[in-house]
């Protein structure tokens, strides 16, 4: 299907995001030193952790999808998809809609979710244990659910093993440091064009540099803590605006790669 001047704009930004998160000379040389670090720790040990830890991620992907709150979105989407275009039945048919019309109802549903993690965050600042405690899974998984529902949004259902495999791998790359995110990018390209069928890749997940995004969620609780013992806004702003930053990134990323899909299909 020949585009649009519409899809050769869009097109365009996405080129100048992507070079946006490309890396630089010093951040490579920061990348160099991580490694050497990481070195120390024996394989077999940091296998096993990065195995469970993708575990964990395939069986949060699993509840979310099994979850009634999915499945009515997926039909919120259908159903706003129609305004556009009665014929549309299927996730797959959403293809038929033009990328500003696909963009739409993204859109609505990222915003969603960016206030969600904005409320969630602010209520796990007023220190109370229970939420410090699920702060970083109920982030995980929030964000988790607008890579999916992005995916949906654009016309790739989710449900399916290729679809899976693809927004997990999107979810990853969306919450890696920045510098690492356009080389996680080209990664999931690389795969589609091997197969844009059946997902033939690699299907470890997580790395060590995916750990930095922990690290600074630990922090978080660890400044929000320091002003438990006293009445202060402080930590309320910083759990809001650190969860709507980490949200704003996933769902930019997601929006952007699932933009750069629909405009290849197209093409």
């Amino acid at each position: 299907m020949k585009w649009t001047n519409r899809d050769q704009a869009v097109w365009e930004e996405i080129e100048n995001y992507i070079q946006s998160i490309r890396s630089n000379d010093f951040k490579d040389t920061y990348i160099q030193w991580v490694d050497q670090a990481i070195s120390f720790i024996p394989k077999h040990l940091s296998d096993i952790f990065f195995e469970k830890l993708d575990s964990w991620l395939f069986h949060l992907h699993s509840f979310i999808q099994a979850s009634q709150i999915q499945e009515d979105a997926r039909i919120r989407i259908l159903t706003s998809a129609r305004v556009f275009d009665e014929s549309i039945q299927t996730i797959a048919d959403m293809r038929k809609l033009s990328i500003d019309q696909l963009s739409f109802i993204a859109d609505q549903h990222s915003a969603r979710h960016r206030l969600y993690a904005l409320a969630q965050g602010g209520m796990t600042g007023t220190g109370k244990s229970i939420l410090l405690s699920t702060d970083f899974l109920v982030l995980m998984m929030l964000n988790l659910r607008s890579v999916q529902i992005t995916a949906i949004s654009y016309g790739y259902d989710v449900k399916t093993p290729l679809e899976l495999m693809i927004s997990l791998k999107v979810f990853h790359a969306a919450t890696l440091p920045k510098r690492l995110r356009r080389e996680a990018w080209e990664g999931i390209v690389i795969d589609l064009q091997e197969d844009p069928y059946f997902y033939q890749g690699p299907e470890n997940l997580l790395s060590y540099q995916w750990l930095e995004e922990p690290f600074k969620q630990i922090l978080k609780t660890y400044f929000i803590t320091m002003f438990k013992s006293k009445p202060s806004i402080i930590p309320i702003a910083i759990g809001a605006g650190l969860n709507y930053q980490f949200s704003r990134k996933v769902t930019d990323f997601a929006d952007k790669f699932y933009k750069y899909r629909h405009l290849l299909d197209k093409g």
